[in-house]
């Protein structure tokens, strides 16, 4: 099997290691023996439809996500295409903003939105910053989804849409709006999410089923093999949620 992931403009979206979610996606599915082949593709690149089975946008300043905006709504048709035949996407922080309707930043200036997700978002007064822990309903455990986050905007749903529904419910942390309990939103193969870290080194479940995501749609179903490995992963998991949620309660 070969993994086919793009990830889009990487100069650009990638603040707090986003680009180290790559990272570990190759890795584990080197590991497993399976081939990946990575390509960048930023500001004035064609995006073919059809090539690629993951994309992958990272998070980025305010600047920079208005120099993105405009670009991504010409490649917008044609990422909805994409992940209309199949493929998944992972978008962090300012890249799940400019998949929304819009982002409205704090100067009132407003950056139209791809709207592959049925959310806006809004400059807070009050940056939404520290650990976080999720509860994942998909996953095939219980154990929570845990990262960092660090955002001025507040994201909403739009309206209510089949098939959508938040990536997960909050433990600890502020999450999408800090109001209402939620973080993040799944809409088919396509997560977006507040949680830099970089997000899938912390949380090796997490990373296994966005890789099952991507490779099913060329391949069908798909079941990955344990990684013997993972016990590290697991005990660095389990000093955060050991560590912050102490201070949470405190």
């Amino acid at each position: 099997m070969r993994l086919r992931i793009c990830h889009l403009y990487p100069e650009l979206l990638n603040l707090y290691g986003d680009r180290g979610n790559l990272l570990v996606l190759q890795r584990r599915a080197e590991w497993r023996g399976i081939a990946v082949e990575i390509n960048r593709i930023s500001l004035g690149d064609t995006l073919a439809p059809d090539k690629y089975d993951l994309f992958f946008l990272g998070g980025g300043s305010d600047e920079d996500q208005g120099i993105v905006a405009r670009d991504l709504l010409i490649k917008g048709p044609y990422l909805q295409e994409a992940l209309a035949r199949g493929a998944a996407l992972l978008a962090i922080c300012g890249g799940y903003q400019l998949l929304g309707r819009y982002y409205q930043t704090r100067t009132n200036e407003v950056f139209e939105g791809v709207g592959l997700f049925p959310v806006f978002t809004i400059a807070g007064d009050k940056r939404l910053k520290g650990n976080i822990a999720i509860e994942v309903e998909v996953l095939s455990t219980p154990l929570p989804v845990v990262g960092f986050e660090n955002h001025i905007g507040k994201t909403y749903p739009e309206r209510p849409r089949e098939g959508f529904r938040p990536l997960g419910r909050i433990l600890f942390g502020y999450g999408n709006n800090g109001e209402d309990g939620t973080e993040g939103c799944v809409y088919g193969r396509a997560i977006g999410t507040y949680l830099h870290g970089p997000l899938l080194a912390k949380n090796p479940h997490l990373a296994d089923y966005i890789l099952t995501l991507a490779l099913e749609a060329r391949y069908g179903k798909v079941e990955l093999r344990p990684l013997p490995g993972d016990e590290i992963e697991w005990k660095a998991h389990e000093a955060f949620l050991r560590r912050f949620s102490k201070e949470r309660r405190r």
